[in-house]
Order: C-alpha cells, then structure tokens, then sequence
C-alpha cells in the first residue's frame, strides 16, 4: 500500500527522497540482474551453437558411412524404363527386352437384375489354394459388392451399369472383381457356394455363369537380359518394379518392348561432391557462428570516450576448444596425404574452402582413395562434433546446463531481493512519517511556547504602566 508522505511540515520531498534511497539499496540486485541477461545472452548463443554443431555431426555421420560416398546414377536407352542407383549398385552396362508389364486380374458377371442366390455365399480361392468365404447380407448387388469389399480378400468389387432387362424393364448391373495387386500371385477364382462345395466339386465357377468374362488375367511383369542369345534369362517381378536385375538397381517399366534396351550404372562423381561441398559448408556455418560470438565489438560513450564490448564467446575455453577440434578434423593428414589433395583447405581467417575442380581430378584418378579420405574426414568430425553437443556428455551442453543453473540461482536472489526492498521501502516510508508527525508535534510545542511568551510580556507591560 502506498503511503503519502511528503514533507507536509517539513518541506522535504519524501517521496524522492526515498526513490533515491531505494535506487542506492537496489543496487546488488541490478548487479544481479545484468548477470541474468548476460547469462541469457550466452545461454542463447550457446544453443544455437550446439544445433548448428548437433546438426554437423548427423550429417557428417551420415557421410562416414559407406553408402555416403558409395553414390551411383543409373540410365537407360529408353524412355519406357526409368532406373535408380542405391547403396551396392556396381558400375557397368546391360542389355535386355521389356516381354510384358504386370497386371491385375479383372474378371466380370453377366447382367444382373438381383445375385441369383439368397443369401448370396461365395468362397475365394488365391493362387496358393487359399480359401475364403464370403456370405451378402441380401441377394442385393450392392450388398454383394460391399460384404467383397470388406472380406479383406485382395478383391474390390465394384457395380456398373448394364442396360435394362428388355422383359422387365429392370436395371442390370455387373460385377466387376479385381484383384488388388498385380501379378501372379494375385490370381484368384470365385465360386457360387461354399468352401466345402468346392472341394466336393458341387459350387459353381463364376465364370461359367451366362455372359461372365475375364476380362485380364493376373500376370507377373518379365524382361529377359541378353534376349536372343545362348544366355538369354528370364527375370520376373510381381509388379513393374525390379530390384533382382542389378544388386542395388531399380527398374520400372512402363511398356513392352522388343528392341533392346542398355541400363548403364556409374559413378556419381557430381552427388560425391556435393556431398563433401554440404560437409564443407556445414563445418563454416559453425565456424563463421563462433568467429562472430568470439569478436570484440567497440564504440563511444556520453563522454566521447571508446568502449570496448565483448562478444558472449570471448574467452570461452569451451567454444575454443571445440572450434580447434573441429578444425584439427578437417585439416589433419589421411594416411600422410593432406585434404589439400582432395580440394580441402584452410584459409587463414579459419575457415575451410572446397575446390571443386581440384576434388573432380582426384576423384577421376583415384576414386576409392578419394572417397576413402573423405569417409576418414567425416567421422573424424562427426566424433569431434558429437563430444561438443552430445545432449548428455557433451561439453557444450554440460556447459549450457550449469550456466541455466546459474540463471536459476540468480533469480532466486533477485526475488529474495524483491522481498528485502519492499521490507526496506515500507521501513523508510514509516520512518518519514513519523518523522513528519515529530516535527508538527514540535511546531505545535513551539506555538504555544510563543504564546505564553507573548501573553507573560504582554502582563509585564500592563503592570508597569499601572505604577
């Protein structure tokens, strides 16, 4: 509660008065509080490091692996084939025939006003002699067609229309079945009746229904490699995708062909050096991050004087070390060689630059040591990265983790503070008032005293004029 306590007898400004005081009282706590911002400051700082240097690690890690450098690109001599190159794909060229594309089984009923049986039964069997039966709620086509659709036999039936009855006048529809996935395995047939009058022979082959029809047979896609030739091999795939042709290679055909087409895998020297470029990149974003936190900034006070401000990374032992390691990754010898060989470098400001025409000459002449060098510079900097930001031992994070400690502390003894000034305000604001009340006492003792002095002189003086 605010207390009025402005000098009413004594002319002081109290209020003032006591916000000066309280300036002077509240010091140690915006000392407090300016470790606080600086603290947040660094803390800030410190995590978009670790990121940045977290993110270098997976990357790098990444990179190490064999399938980081192991990068190839497939063509083809047709626009029919498209082919991609993964992890174990081996440089070199094929020959083969596109014979036919893989396709679902499609097969129909003949028109139908209503299913002829009630309550309409039908038993699945798949091309491995799997059965299952399905029984309709109604002899209803749309009944029919929805019980196949939720039997979850790889079939979708589906009804479209057929005319009309030219006796009745009705509306006909068919049944179209498909199976869900294509080739061979996805064959099926369908029988009017139960599992058990399948195996007795009693149920009916709805093919054999009047008007029935496959419409498609169920069939595996096939390519044959080196087609009219003594070795000529046939190669087969449930859809028009293949990955038995070439170990790490996939093929998708879109079309049949007789003439020859040639698949040719190489190395992907492009992809290699984008991938040590990305590296590259990556270690100077963090490096330029440092470089910026570590610099002294300068400027000018009131007075025209120079001040001289450092940045949140200025003599940190734990940004420092972590730079040096990371540089000592890049910069240290592969069994003698300098990364300078492979385009590698380190300018003189601290950062790493990557020669791309220096990189594609080694990579032509000796591309397993190339690719071998570059595997040893990314794990040697995925294992210095992940000492600085592993999110339990790492030293940026250990270091980001006691100074969050340190805030917390902080802000416990502001707000102890907090506590301690009002306790102080209050005290310094009842001391005033009383004060205040003090001093009219005073001035009230002092209007009597005046008083009675003037009334005793003015008793003296009657008393002398009477004599």
């Amino acid at each position: 509660m605010s207390m009025a306590v402005d000098g009413l007898v004594s002319g002081l400004n109290t209020t003032q008065l006591i916000s000066q005081l309280m300036q002077a009282e509240a010091v140690p706590q915006t000392l407090l509080k300016n470790k606080v911002a600086d603290s947040t400051t660094y803390i800030t700082a410190m995590q978009t490091l670790n990121s940045k240097i977290a993110a270098l690690a997976t990357s790098a890690a990444a990179l190490a692996k064999p399938t980081g450098t192991d990068l190839h690109t497939a063509s083809t001599s047709s626009t029919s084939v498209t082919a991609t190159a993964g992890t174990g794909a081996v440089d070199g060229t094929i020959d083969f025939t596109v014979d036919r594309l893989a396709q679902s089984q499609v097969i129909v009923t003949g028109p139908l006003s209503q299913w002829p049986d009630n309550p309409p039964t039908l038993t699945f069997v798949g091309s491995d002699g799997t059965t299952t039966q399905v029984t309709a709620a109604s002899n209803s086509l749309a009944d029919v067609a929805s019980a196949i659709n939720k039997a979850g036999v790889g079939v979708s039936a589906t009804q479209v229309a057929a005319g009309t009855d030219p006796a009745t006048g009705q509306p006909l529809y068919r049944l179209q079945l498909s199976s869900a996935k294509t080739g061979a395995a996805a064959a099926f047939t369908v029988y009017r009746g139960t599992p058990a009058a399948v195996t007795a022979g009693t149920a009916t082959n709805l093919l054999s229904d009047p008007g029935a029809a496959q419409v498609r047979q169920a069939q595996d896609a096939q390519v044959t490699l080196w087609a009219g030739s003594a070795a000529a091999q046939a190669v087969t795939s449930s859809s028009n995708t293949f990955t038995t042709v070439l170990p790490g290679v996939s093929l998708t055909v879109s079309a049949a062909s007789t003439t020859p087409v040639t698949l040719t895998v190489s190395r992907d020297d492009t992809s290699i050096s984008n991938a040590a470029n990305a590296l590259v990149t990556s270690l100077n974003d963090a490096f330029s991050f440092i470089a910026q936190k570590q610099a002294v900034s300068t400027g000018t006070d009131a007075a025209g004087g120079t001040t001289v401000t450092a940045g949140p990374f200025t003599g940190d032992s734990t940004v420092r070390d972590a730079n040096q390691k990371l540089m000592d990754a890049v910069i240290a010898p592969i069994n003698g060689i300098s990364p300078s060989t492979y385009g590698i470098s380190i300018t003189s400001d601290g950062q790493v630059t990557f020669d791309k025409t220096a990189f594609a000459t080694a990579l032509a002449n000796n591309p397993d040591g190339v690719k071998s060098a570059l595997a040893t510079i990314a794990q040697r900097v995925s294992d210095a990265a992940t000492v600085a930001s592993d999110k339990y031992t790492g030293t940026i994070t250990t270091k980001i983790q006691g100074e969050q400690a340190t805030v917390k502390s902080l802000n416990t003894q502001i707000a102890d503070w907090d506590t301690r000034l009002a306790d102080r305000k209050a005290t310094l604001q009842k001391t005033y008032a009383n004060l205040e009340v003090q001093l009219q006492q005073l001035q009230s003792q002092s209007s009597w005293l005046s008083g009675q002095l003037s009334s005793l002189s003015a008793a003296t003086s009657s008393s002398s004029s009477g004599n």
